[in-house]
């Protein structure tokens, strides 16, 4: 067996956990897909191309795998066990309700806008990555990105949504600092672990 492969997922695990739980929104369940989706990738070990984008194609055998057993399922996710740890730790009293909240304002984010949230954001991917791992256009990719990143803000300083929100200076919350290089998006600081 090729041991570059196996170290390569070892390495990945960890982004693969987060990524499962984004879109289980349940911690044995996204346990479950990580080990079901690790097992894919071994069987079809000989279709991946060296030297090709490793993390992209082990995240889109994620959702992949995730999308079928939704197909084979058809039931719903349950939303009420998103982990705590997975965004942030021992943080003041503050900070920990601001992290709460954050919580559950992505929860509420639709799967797609969420995932490709955290893809760019915890896992630091660029847009041309997400949109490989995701399979849709990288223009497509940004803009999921800036709609959850939008949603939350309004969500996060009060509002119901995006719309009708205006987004004067004035109304600068401390949760909210400019977003990723390139990028002049407000995000909030605590989703971007800083």
């Amino acid at each position: 067996m090729n041991t570059l492969f196996h170290n390569q997922v070892i390495s990945i695990l960890p982004k693969l956990r987060i990524q499962a739980l984004a879109l289980t929104r349940n911690r044995p369940a996204a346990e479950d897909l990580v080990q079901d989706a690790v097992c894919n990738a071994l069987r079809a070990q000989a279709s991946f191309v060296p030297g090709t984008n490793f993390a992209a194609w082990m995240h889109r055998i994620v959702r992949n795998r995730f999308i079928s057993d939704l197909r084979k399922r058809r039931d719903t996710a349950d939303i009420a066990d998103v982990p705590e740890a997975a965004f942030a730790t021992g943080a003041a009293h503050e900070d920990s309700l601001a992290l709460k909240e954050l919580g559950r304002a992505m929860t509420r984010l639709p799967a797609d806008q969420r995932e490709a949230l955290l893809m760019v954001v915890v896992h630091g991917m660029s847009y041309e990555a997400l949109a490989e791992a995701t399979g849709c256009a990288v223009g497509t990719a940004k803009s999921r990105v800036f709609r959850a990143r939008r949603q939350l803000e309004a969500w996060l300083l009060g509002g119901n949504g995006p719309e009708g929100k205006s987004r004067l200076p004035s109304q600068a919350s401390p949760l909210l600092e400019v977003g990723s290089e390139g990028d002049d998006v407000p995000v909030p600081a605590v989703a971007a672990g800083r």
